[in-house]
């Protein structure tokens, strides 16, 4: 054997295991998702479809590199329960949870598997995160409310319906979040001339039939409001009752008029964090971020359907007007 033959053949085989590897395909990495929203929920599509999109912006594609599971709870507890007890038992990388009950569940549950939330409100004071700035341990994610927002939505029911005086506020008061809510709106009430009662959206029978005596209706953030919203919808429209929502989905879905969070964009800026913890960085290390983008939403139909001139200055500030 010449030298060169040799060379030639040490060369062969030192590129072999490299080629052999550049072959192989990538590691499958899981991510769970939980969400609050039931499947056939019409806002699914839209936050698990930019979820996604922008996972695959990043280099992730489901099927490739990445198995997405995806678990519909609908808001009913034992489903949560349940779902929780098969994501840890499987141990994802990276667990995407929505909703803060969900959220107290698997805390509650685990503390090795990664999580981010989105559509979590206070998550200081409910004991998920030590810090906004440090939220330690494995969670991290993205607020979905300032209680200062909460205000505008009464300011925005005295631009809609000036001689309004009376407001039944639907909350739910058995969480942190919507007591939170409902503070910041009886703080603001007197100096705009509303006196804004409380009324628990989780007795549907109580505010079915309480809610007519009043002028007006603001719906606060809540999973039981979002799950009844259809109900809550044809309730104002039956009774004619100006209401301002937290949620763009009660707009679309009929509803008058919504100053809240885009939901979709948290679920964008998820990925975001299940990118950086799959690339190895720690849930602990990740500032919660609080929502950058507040939405205007006025569906111009029900307004009309009520026989509400809306302040031209309102419709001009609005991000989406529905026809």
């Amino acid at each position: 054997m010449t030298r060169r033959e040799f060379i030639s053949l040490l060369g062969g085989a030192a590129a072999w295991p490299l080629a052999a590897r550049a072959q192989q395909p990538e590691r499958m990495r899981r991510i769970g998702v939980l969400t609050n929203l039931a499947a056939d929920d019409p806002d699914s599509p839209a936050r698990v479809a930019a979820f996604a999109q922008k996972l695959q912006e990043l280099g992730w594609t489901n099927g490739r590199n990445i198995s997405i599971d995806y678990r519909w709870s609908g808001g009913d507890p034992s489903l949560v329960r349940r779902f929780t007890t098969e994501f840890v038992t499987a141990a994802p990388d990276v667990l995407l949870v929505s909703s803060g009950s969900a959220l107290a569940t698997v805390k509650n549950a685990t503390s090795a598997v990664p999580i981010v939330f989105v559509s979590v409100t206070d998550p200081v004071s409910n004991g998920y995160v030590a810090s906004l700035a440090r939220p330690g341990a494995n969670i991290t994610g993205f607020t979905l409310l300032e209680y200062g927002t909460s205000a505008k939505w009464l300011e925005l029911l005295k631009q809609i319906a000036p001689g309004a005086t009376r407001a039944a506020v639907l909350c739910d008061p058995s969480i942190t979040s919507g007591r939170g809510q409902l503070a910041a709106i009886q703080e603001v009430a007197p100096s705009v001339g509303i006196d804004a009662t409380p009324v628990d959206v989780r007795d549907s029978t109580g505010f079915a039939s309480t809610i007519a005596e009043f002028h007006g209706l603001i719906v606060t953030i809540s999973p039981v409001a979002m799950f009844r919203r259809n109900e809550i919808i044809a309730l104002a429209a039956r009774h004619r009752l100006p209401a301002v929502y937290a949620v763009r989905a009660f707009v679309t879905d009929g509803g008058l008029i919504s100053y809240g969070p885009d939901e979709i964009d948290q679920y964008r800026r998820a990925a975001g964090y299940v990118d950086r913890i799959l690339r190895g960085e720690k849930p602990a290390d990740l500032p919660v971020q609080a929502p950058i983008k507040i939405e205007l939403v006025i569906n111009l139909k029900t307004a009309k359907m009520l026989g509400l001139e809306l302040p031209p200055m309102l419709l001009a500030r609005a991000d989406e007007v529905i026809e």
